[in-house]
């Protein structure tokens, strides 16, 4: 990036607004076009360009763009307990941005998992503001520190998708101060992120991106936050309002509610032409740091590649050890590198989830399936692989290499775009099976549009064809003709982040030709190919899985969600697992020798199964490399020694803040400051926050706190590794205030790789920021009084306790 001398930018920021008249100050505080934020020639500001991607750089296409390397997601990456995993991550996100000529990753996301329903909890880290906001820190830290931009996010309360464009998020001011701001107020402090993006919900009735109190009094006043605040995209709805309310730029553009509004409410005398200063200080300080102010940044570019050997060993890493063994009955785990067969079974074993659904997809080179990570590390002659019931309502685009180009014979599709008049406009090629749809896209002018390609099959099958997609289409392949229309979801973006698709199951034979015609369609959409081997049926499913299951000595089933349950856009109405895959599960077990469940789901899941079972590998959504690290996991090769950042109710309605479904358009936070496990009460839950095997087994012998007028700033305690194997633990401690009414919380926690029989002394900080309370008649803070301290390898399993007092 370009150098600056930094006590000589404010008179350089000063000197670039004094050139511009007040349209074009006015211009450059509203983006360019969807990801990019214009230029001004005249005081040297180039483009800057930003980029979704909390676990992945997307680019400025949903679908069909640059392929990227796919990260685990953050929940996984938070089960590490690891601030400096998290700071890889930044930096291998910084490469990847680099790469793409990206200066701004849209991220990290540190809204909490108030509730187990939440749509869009596997992008952020816990349910725990103290290790979400430490994760976060981490994450900027490794972007920042190789000049790519962060902008934290959603500021604040976006914990639900339901109604998430209007609800009102009504929260007491003492929950808002200790729970919320809490993960945004540590970021701000300790890694001091470029941007901040605000949410699109109301916050106690007030729009989050013209909210003076959090923005201008809270986050610039209070904690002399000197950023960038943008808005969500398209979440702006004021002009003056949010103007004065704090917010710098409004997201995306050209087009949007400031622009000649703004200019108007300046010249009318409602907004201040030094308000429209301060942003446009902001602004330009903000470009300054990513080396676009002054003048063109040099050049970013590195040679990341998402495929190369490191990059995909790095990724396994991560992912592997960042999974849960939630259940491990006699040391079922790991498996043996030899022995007898291994059955694996389940739609999510072929179809692996490696990500969730919505803004933050990204386009992978490729993600290794559980069967084949299995099968590669243990041997075709070891492994036997079966499909699993149905798991989703609407079929996925068609892999690449399962079409070609009918003119070109390339893997993917051919893209022809007509006139009203029939003229083509233009075909293209397209290397994947999905794209966008846009108006400000090469296809935004076309009448009509085919999608078509042709079957690449080793032998004649019945295949399932099909559309993705709202619109009106017809879809014609070997004996198939079809007139259908596919409706968005609700809500903005319901096109393109959750597509409506269909298929239909028919024989075909390789080179069968597929065409889907659609009209015109306003609003943004994503359209593709469905084009599969038809699945069996779930009867069929069972019967296969349990037959294999019997010649086995071992049966791994995999189960899991999908994106229509984990998704941007829409939370869950129940933590079952979607299909029979239940059953599924008790079938096996009632035939197999031994039964390993692994569970490729980023949230909590109910598991009707788990006293049946002999393991259960907790395995998120692992990223490109799923299936390798699944198997690096379960035998051992990589320790999965992460611990839940969630606690997983055991049933439905279970816990505090269940609720994501607002009433007459308000969202009541009702617990209060007792989320998750700060709130739970009465049956324990299935597994606690914190909860982890690994695979060692631990003794805790002794602990020495230190502590200041009853507040504890470190922990030295000491364990011992029991165990066979050399094994990472993470030492956790917990205040548990001696009023009812305090809920426990996290103050602290550190890991240890130990070898076995040794005994190391782990060194715990404690952060005081959760040992305080705000009152809100003082709008101050004081300390908590009268704690004990628990010492636990996770809220279900503590081994020390401490009472703390004045004398500590």
């Amino acid at each position: 990036m370009t150098g600056y001398d930094e006590a000589e930018l404010p008179s350089m920021i000063d000197k670039a607004i004094g050139v511009l008249d007040l349209a074009r100050k006015v211009r450059l505080l509203t983006g360019a076009a969807m990801f990019a934020l214009p230029a001004e020639p005249a005081i040297g500001l180039s483009e800057v360009r930003l980029s979704d991607g909390p676990t992945g750089l997307r680019g400025a296409e949903l679908a069909g763009g640059r392929k990227s390397c796919l990260l685990p997601n953050a929940t996984l990456l938070a089960q590490h307990w690891d601030v400096g995993v998290a700071e890889q991550v930044g930096e291998l996100l910084a490469d990847e941005a680099a790469a793409h000529e990206v200066h701004v990753v849209l991220g990290p996301t540190i809204n909490l998992h108030r509730s187990p329903l939440g749509g869009r909890l596997f992008e952020a880290f816990s349910e725990d503001p103290l290790l979400s906001g430490a994760l976060a820190t981490g994450y900027v830290r490794g972007l920042q520190a190789r000049g790519i931009a962060t902008s934290p996010k959603h500021f604040l309360a976006n914990e639900s998708e339901t109604e998430r464009f209007t609800v009102d998020c009504a929260i007491d001011e003492r929950t808002v101060r200790e729970v919320y701001l809490l993960p945004f107020e540590m970021v701000v402090a300790d890694a001091r992120p470029w941007s901040v993006m605000a949410s699109y919900n109301q916050v106690n009735g007030t729009p989050a991106s013209e909210h003076r109190e959090l923005i201008e009094n809270v986050l610039k006043g209070e904690w002399g936050y000197d950023g960038l605040v943008m808005s969500d995209w398209f979440a702006t709805t004021s002009t003056a309002a949010s103007a004065n309310g704090g917010l710098d730029l409004v997201m995306p553009g050209p087009d949007g509610p400031w622009g000649e509004k703004l200019v108007a409410a300046v010249e009318a005398g409602d907004v201040a032409e030094e308000t429209i200063d301060e942003h446009l200080r902001r602004l330009l300080r903000f470009a300054a740091r990513v080396g676009c102010f002054p003048g063109e940044p040099a050049s970013k570019t590195t040679s990341a590649s998402p495929d190369s050997p490191q990059t995909r060993e790095r990724l396994r890493h991560l992912a592997a050890g960042g999974m849960t063994v939630l259940v491990n009955r006699d040391n079922t785990l790991p498996l043996a590198t030899s022995g007898g067969r291994v059955a694996v079974i389940g739609r999510h074993a072929f179809d692996t989830v490696a990500q969730g659904g919505g803004s933050a997809q990204i386009r992978p080179p490729h993600v290794v399936s559980i069967a084949d990570g299995l099968t590669g590390a243990l041997g075709t002659e070891r492994v036997s692989a079966v499909d699993g019931v149905e798991v989703r309502t609407r079929p996925l685009a068609a892999e690449p290499g399962a079409v070609r180009d009918p003119h070109t014979g390339e893997s993917g599709m051919r893209v022809t775009a007509w006139d009203a008049a029939g003229a083509v406009l233009e075909s293209r090629h397209v290397d994947g099976t999905e794209i966008e749809a846009v108006e400000d896209g090469w296809l935004g002018s076309a009448a009509s549009i085919e999608l078509s390609a042709e079957l690449v099959l080793d032998e004649p099958a019945r295949t399932r064809i099909g559309v993705r997609g709202p619109g009106r289409w017809e879809l014609t392949a070997p004996g198939l003709r079809e007139e259908l229309e596919l409706h968005r979801a609700p809500g903005p973006g319901g096109g393109l982040h959750r597509p409506p698709a269909r298929g239909f199951d028919v024989e075909q034979s390789s080179g069968a030709r597929i065409s889907a015609v659609t009209r015109a369609d306003s609003g943004m959409r994503i359209i593709g190919l469905v084009a599969a081997p038809a699945p069996p049926t779930d009867d069929e499913a069972i019967q296969a899985a349990t037959a294999a299951a019997r010649e086995s000595e071992v049966a791994v089933v995999v189960v899991g969600y999908t994106q229509e349950q984990e998704t941007e856009g829409v939370d869950k109405t129940t933590l079952a697992l979607p299909g029979r895959q239940d059953e599924l599960v008790l079938a096996v077990v009632a035939v197999a020798e031994r039964t390993v469940v692994v569970v490729n789901a980023a949230t909590p899941a109910l598991m009707p199964w788990i006293d049946e079972v002999d393991a259960v590998l907790w395995a998120g959504l692992p990223g490109q490399e799923a299936g390798d690290a699944v198997a690096a996991a379960l035998l051992g090769e990589v320790e999965p020694a992460g611990r839940l950042v969630t606690t997983f109710p055991a049933a439905d309605r279970d816990g505090p803040g269940w609720n994501t479904t607002p009433t007459d358009g308000v969202l009541t936070y009702a617990e209060g400051g007792a989320v998750g496990y700060r709130g739970w009460r009465g049956r324990d839950p299935l597994f606690w926050f914190g909860h982890g095997l690994g695979y060692g087994t631990w003794r805790y012998e002794t602990v020495e706190p230190v502590a200041e007028h009853g507040i504890a700033t470190n922990a030295r305690v000491q364990v011992t590794n029991t165990g066979d194997r050399t094994s990472r633990e993470i030492v956790q401690v917990y205040a548990r205030p001696a009023d009812p009414d305090e809920p426990i919380r996290l103050v602290g926690w550190a890991g240890a790789i130990v070898e076995p029989g040794r005994t190391a002394t782990v060194a715990v900080p404690c952060d005081q920021r959760t040992q305080r309370r705000w009152d809100p008649d003082t709008r101050a803070w004081s300390p908590l009084p009268n704690t004990e301290l628990l010492i636990a390898r996770g809220l279900g399993d503590v081994r020390l306790t401490l009472p703390l007092s004045e004398e500590n």
